[in-house]
């Protein structure tokens, strides 16, 4: 039987991959910072280990208590909304710290395994914002871009040993938690200069023409991490789809 170990279960695309990869008989590791069972069913094919993805004695713990996995999903990250001007650079070094290098992290510790088994598959969760520019969203958008950009040269890396590297592509979610879980950190990134635009951009937003669900993103990870075709991104999301077809 399969194992799939991921990364920021608490809610979200992550919570809601974990329930479709237990309902679809598979392994599952649910990864969180503070563990929480009672947001999953309960199952004997289910693990809830806690994983702080910035840290690496962390990574090394939940590596060794899981045992060897067949799959890696890198959804864990955080958000930041605002002007760049002024975003601090400490904040953009945080999301990039989360977004980009935990997930660099990640990869790297599952590698030796895959490699010798010459098997596996690791699968990045990005964002549609990096199908289409999106405003106000310059440190996410660039955190998420250097994935795919990683994403695309490891699987190319990688392909001689067998091992698969895919990315999920979401698009906007609005039941997720993302706005409220960067609360703190998007607090004064709106300076008045900037607050006629930032209106405009939040008021469309309000009113989108498409939407992404959790389940939408669940589905687009269990293709992804099935594919055997060579296909490297999988827009989840009614809206990420047609953001990825328009390109």
């Amino acid at each position: 039987m399969n194992t799939v170990l991921i990364t920021g279960t608490s809610s979200g695309y992550g919570l809601e991959t974990a329930r479709h990869f237990l309902a679809q008989g598979w392994n599952v590791v649910a990864t969180m910072r503070t563990p929480r069972e009672d947001v999953l069913p309960r199952s004997e094919r289910l693990r809830v280990l806690a994983l702080d993805v910035t840290n690496p004695a962390s990574i090394r713990a939940a590596l060794e208590a899981c045992g060897p996995i067949d799959a890696l999903v890198n959804n864990a990250g955080i958000g930041v909304v605002g002007a760049f001007e002024a975003t601090p650079m400490a904040t953009a070094r945080e999301v990039f710290e989360t977004n980009t290098f935990a997930v660099m992290a990640m990869t790297q510790a599952v590698l030796p395994q895959f490699r010798a088994r010459r098997s596996g598959v690791v699968v990045n969760v990005t964002s549609s914002a990096t199908l289409a520019r999106m405003p106000l969203a310059a440190v996410y958008t660039a955190s998420k871009a250097a994935i795919e950009g990683f994403t695309g040269s490891l699987a190319f890396e990688l392909e001689a040993f067998n091992v698969r590297v895919k990315l999920v592509e979401p698009g906007y979610a609005p039941t997720t938690r993302f706005t409220s879980n960067g609360g703190k950190r998007m607090e004064g990134l709106i300076p008045e200069a900037y607050a006629p635009f930032a209106e405009q951009v939040f008021a469309a937003f309000a009113q989108p023409a498409a939407v992404t669900r959790e389940a939408d993103v669940a589905e687009a990870v269990w293709r992804a991490v099935n594919d055997s075709t060579g296909q490297l991104r999988f827009p989840a999301g009614a809206d990420a789809v047609a953001l990825a077809q328009a390109r």
